[in-house]
């Protein structure tokens, strides 16, 4: 790609952030469902085409002395040191152009959503704003707003346009996340205060720390960090406070689960590398073992898990929490290597996720189940749909060419370079991965067709059970997500160049070793 310049002047970040709240107010109050659904589409790409031209900027733009891009700095509340502060790094950097993309391919996809569809897409338009803000705020008192905000709409998506024990899930996972958020904020006050009670900045926090490391004893650093590492952990979600993801998964309708996996979960990794490990390095030594466990234990009981599910959306949640236990194993090694490879395994994970969530919901539409062992023979039927599946699934379990391979490789690397052999423990994860993914494809695109005595609703079929294939609005998603995978799995320079421009700088300031042994 080639670099560009941006005005400096132009507040980038707060438009970035805002401009899908002004679509979200706007939405409510329309009551024609072909404007509504033109107009949140149109709204969703401003944020999409402002994330790819901080992109594109992002090596021309100026650093301030913490090499932050793109920042913007008011005084909010100078009492208590809150401010309004909003920057980039290489770090945020893909996850902010991650929301915006799986948002706007989110609402092309529901592009034939019926009830209440200006509360849907105005749902989806909040959800991004807490995302986005999330990804970009470096202010603790604002960072901890928009983490709240994220939880609204997503309960309110759940709850309303739901499965049938939607209360259940959004209830759970209401009380799950909340919970939380609330020993992360015990956290962050605590941090607060053991640097003077002076600034909420995460930039000013960790200047004070790291000019002073022993300011805070490693027995508090152990306790903040415990706490960060429990917050940011459910959101992920580590084993065992995972069970409320394939419940919110199997009932939250499809746009709300290519959220939910693709980007909400990386919420948690997110923060674990911005705030615990930047800010608590002696904490992150210590707690790196149980981490790695943590990460470990993930990546196989899941695995194994995903092998007994007979709902094809239930496995790929339970999937996603086995590719996020490899996110933690990556930060566990401490290692710019392993956390280059966590944090670019996060980005692969929400492309390939949201291809899978989106074969379930197309699945699920064409033949009215999502019951693995009542498919099968799809590919005759509808081949573009089964093709689609395909490549989705082998991507998710790491083929080469696609941009999960170099992510793990990375991770395994580090993992063999800090712990030796025991890098086979987790290895075996990707062995059962394998193999879950290719049964469920061998079961549901191939072998003698079962569908004849289901009752397919008559709009999805024709005539002696012909299926529809899949509509515009569902391959476009699917064939650009496809294009991306392969684009940055051949090339994963386009992102790994910018992941590790702002591992790096952490990297220098706490002192982590450094790249590929």
């Amino acid at each position: 790609m080639t670099p560009i310049s941006l005005p400096v002047n132009i507040p980038w970040l707060s438009l970035l952030v805002y401009t899908p709240l002004v679509g979200c107010l706007i939405l409510f109050f329309v009551r024609n469902r072909k404007i509504t659904r033109y107009l949140a589409l149109m709204i969703s790409i401003i944020p999409l085409l402002i994330s790819i031209l901080l992109w594109l900027g992002y090596y021309t733009a100026p650093e301030d002395a913490s090499s932050y891009r793109f920042l913007e700095s008011r005084t909010w509340i100078k009492e208590v040191g809150i401010s309004y502060l909003l920057g980039v790094d290489g770090l945020s950097l893909p996850f902010l152009f991650l929301t915006a993309l799986l948002t706007t391919l989110a609402i092309v996809f529901s592009w034939d959503i019926e009830p209440r569809c200006n509360q849907f897409f105005a749902l989806l338009l909040m959800l991004e704003v807490g995302l986005l803000g999330v990804f970009s705020a470096l202010d603790f008192f604002l960072f901890y707003i928009f983490w709240e905000v994220v939880l609204i709409p997503m309960y309110f998506l759940i709850a309303i346009w739901g499965g049938p024990d939607r209360d259940y899930a959004a209830i759970k996972f209401l009380i799950y996340t909340h919970v939380a958020s609330v020993v992360m904020l015990v956290s962050i006050f605590a941090l607060y205060f053991s640097t003077g009670g002076h600034s909420f900045s995460m930039i000013a926090i960790a200047t004070t720390l790291h000019t002073n490391p022993a300011m805070i004893p490693i027995s508090l650093q152990m306790g903040i960090f415990g706490g960060f590492l429990f917050g940011f952990g459910v959101k992920m979600p580590i084993v065992p406070f995972h069970t409320w993801l394939p419940d919110a998964h199997v009932e939250a309708p499809t746009a709300g689960s290519v959220l939910l996996a693709g980007v909400l979960l990386k919420m948690g990794g997110y923060g674990l590398v911005r705030v615990a490990v930047t800010l608590l390095p002696e904490g992150a030594e210590g707690f790196a073992l149980p981490m790695a466990v943590i990460g470990c234990t993930g990546i196989i009981y899941a695995a194994f898990l995903c092998l007994a599910q007979k709902d094809f959306k239930r496995m790929v949640a339970y999937s996603s929490i086995s590719h996020m236990g490899i996110v933690m194993l990556g930060v566990s090694t401490l290692s710019v290597a392993g956390i280059n490879g966590a944090v670019f395994q996060m980005f692969a994970h929400g492309l390939i996720t949201a291809v899978l969530f989106m074969m379930a919901g197309v699945i699920h539409h064409k033949t009215g189940t999502r019951d693995i062992p009542s498919l099968g023979g799809l590919t005759p039927r509808i081949p573009v749909a089964m093709s689609l599946l395909v490549a989705g699934c082998l991507a998710s379990l790491g083929l080469p060419g696609m941009v999960s391979f170099p992510s793990e490789v990375l991770v395994f690397i580090a993992t063999y370079s800090q712990f030796g052999f025991w890098v086979f423990v987790p290895l075996l994860g990707v062995v059962v991965t394998a193999a879950y993914y290719l049964w469920a494809v061998q079961r549901v695109a191939f072998g003698k067709f079962k569908l004849e005595t289901k009752n397919i609703k008559p709009v999805q079929s024709q005539g002696d059970h012909t299926l529809h294939d899949v509509y515009w609005y569902e391959a476009l998603p699917l064939v650009l997500l496809l294009l991306l995978i392969v684009v940055f799995g051949v090339y994963p320079r386009f992102v790994l160049d910018i992941i590790s421009s702002g591992v790096t700088r952490i990297a220098d300031q706490i002192g982590l070793p450094g790249g590929l042994p």
